[in-house]
């Protein structure tokens, strides 16, 4: 098979382009040709070295990816042979995940996709999708809440959006540094916009919400938004924060009481909250009422493309097609 590697981290440079041999499934696992490969900051990460250094002798990179199940391991039904899926979690504990022709993974991790929904879209779900659930829901319902998604624009800032809105939010508010931005944060369910180069965020915001501020919180960049976030948080809110920035890590200092400030890393976070991210995304795909981000497609010898395209923060979702046919 063709698959891309690395054995070392490093910048683009480690990135190998050639083949190996297929693999087989093993007892509960299936094998699944890939059509495309998600591509996200984590995986580039995971290849620098600045979130995990290399576990194993040669790594395949990216965790989320899209394809058709051709061959069961042991103690997995025949009948899934042939099965449409979307794969999350496919690099994490292990060392080959979708840039390859490919990939072999435990059977749960092979999601049955929805005939209604192609594998661009299916590719890009594993993270930011499950991220984003458990940002929005982890501290409950949000039916008739408010909630604010700072950096709407970005991959699971926009799939928190969605997911909001899905969910009955009351009121939703995304911070962005410019009227694209915007523009993508109202179509994917923003009844607000704040452009935090040109407006007093928090005065905004507590404009917005008649000076009670809000409930939720799904944080890109704790840090940086820290100062805006105190002001503006209300009474028993939360903050779901899955990523910190880099800056200082903040005091835990808030105006209001009982505010709820929690770490959401999807790769282990608890299999419940795993399961329930699952259902409700496919139910919506299923729906119609769940949708993706175009963005830029490379084809998997320019997997390293990819990877530059996403640390440079590329809008939209970076996909490599991998057997796009």
């Amino acid at each position: 098979m063709r698959a891309v590697w690395y054995e070392e981290n490093g910048d683009v440079s480690v990135l190998r382009v050639g083949e190996m041999p297929d693999p087989v499934a093993g007892p509960g696992e299936v094998r699944v040709r890939v059509a495309a490969s998600g591509v996200n900051p984590s995986d580039w990460k995971r290849r620098q070295g600045s979130s995990a250094t290399i576990g194993y002798p040669r790594i395949i990179p990216n965790q989320d990816g899209a394809g058709i199940i051709d061959q069961v391991g042991e103690g997995v039904p025949a009948s899934r042979i042939g099965e449409r899926v979307w794969l999350y979690q496919s690099q994490f504990g292990r060392p080959y995940g979708t840039a390859a022709d490919y990939t072999v993974q435990p059977s749960n991790r092979a999601v049955p996709l929805p005939d209604n929904v192609d594998f661009t879209l299916a590719a890009g779900l594993g993270v930011p999708a499950l991220t984003a659930h458990r940002g929005v829901f982890a501290d409950g319902p949000v039916a008739g809440k408010t909630v604010l998604v700072p950096g709407g624009a970005g991959a699971v800032g926009n799939m928190a959006l969605q997911m909001a809105r899905l969910g009955g939010a009351g009121c939703i508010i995304s911070t962005v540094s410019g009227d694209a931005k915007a523009a993508i944060a109202r179509r994917a369910g923003a009844g607000y916009t704040v452009n935090y180069r040109t407006e007093d965020t928090a005065a905004r915001i507590m404009d917005i919400t008649d000076g009670n501020g809000v409930d939720r919180i799904v944080e890109v960049d704790y840090a940086g938004n820290f100062a805006v976030s105190r002001q503006i948080i209300g009474r028993g809110g939360s903050i779901a924060i899955y990523a910190a920035g880099d800056g200082p890590a903040p005091p835990f200092d808030f105006p209001v009481s009982n505010v709820n400030v929690r770490h959401v890393l999807v790769y282990d976070m608890p299999e419940d909250a795993k399961t329930a991210g699952v259902h409700d995304t496919n139910r919506w795909l299923a729906e119609g009422s769940l949708v993706g981000m175009d963005g830029p497609h490379y084809p998997l010898e320019d997997t390293a493309g990819a990877h530059e395209a996403v640390r440079a923060a590329t809008v939209g979702k970076v996909v490599i097609d991998v057997n796009p046919a």
